[in-house]
């Protein structure tokens, strides 16, 4: 555990070794998340979030559309080899 001090103009220095830790780098944007009892910082990521149907036509698949009932069982089938990996 790392301890660090706020300054008097709200300033909090990220220990050398978590900033190591996380590749983070002078100038790294951070969004500060209140979490209750404390504040939780994460990198901003570099892009904003996007929706399926705006990045869904970047996808290259060729060949005949999957139905849906195809899409659900590759589903059931990828979690349940999941599932056996871990025991």
């Amino acid at each position: 555990m790392e301890i660090t001090r706020l300054s008097s103009k709200g300033q909090v220095i990220i220990p050398k070794a978590l900033r190591a830790a996380h590749n983070w780098e002078a100038g790294q944007e951070l969004i500060a998340i209140d979490v209750g009892d404390g504040i939780l910082l994460k990198p901003k990521k570099p892009f904003p979030e996007t929706t399926l149907a705006q990045v869904a036509g970047c996808l290259k698949y060729r060949g005949k559309p999957k139905s849906l009932d195809e899409m659900e069982d590759a589903i059931r089938q990828g979690m349940m080899e999941q599932w056996h990996d871990r025991s």
